[in-house]
């Protein structure tokens, strides 16, 4: 792969649309376009628990980031990016979905956790949920 290319890229636990902006040992740099999958919320070493020290909220990577990812966690795309905030929004309401189907302690925790995160990203990029 070559510094410009469109990429997936898998961080943490979400997925994403990119740009390769610099490449190291084992490392590509990958600029954000678009959300394919939000971060699960929780403690990632101790998933599906809801009963931990510390459960975590996690956002999705913004717009235009920049992220060190893993050699091996990228992969090429073809296609053109959705639009960043409507990928945004799209990604956030299929994890709710899945969340919503589950119906555990962990997934209502998480959806707590999902609800204060989207209240940031309605007033960082003035975005609806609704």
């Amino acid at each position: 792969m070559n510094i410009g290319d469109l990429v997936t890229a898998h961080y943490k636990s979400g997925k994403y649309i990119g740009t390769i902006t610099g490449i190291r040992p084992g490392i590509y740099t990958v600029k954000i376009s678009s959300v394919l999958r939000h971060p699960a919320q929780g403690d990632l070493h101790n998933p599906n628990e809801a009963d931990v020290p510390f459960f975590h909220e996690r956002k999705a990577l913004a717009h235009h980031e920049q992220a060190n990812i893993p050699e091996s966690a990228v992969h090429s795309y073809e296609g053109a990016p959705l639009e960043y905030n409507e990928s945004l929004i799209a990604a956030v309401h299929k994890l709710e979905t899945r969340l919503k189907d589950r119906e555990n302690a962990f997934s209502a925790r998480s959806l707590e956790a999902l609800q204060s995160v989207k209240k940031e990203y309605e007033l960082m990029y003035k975005v609806s949920f609704k």
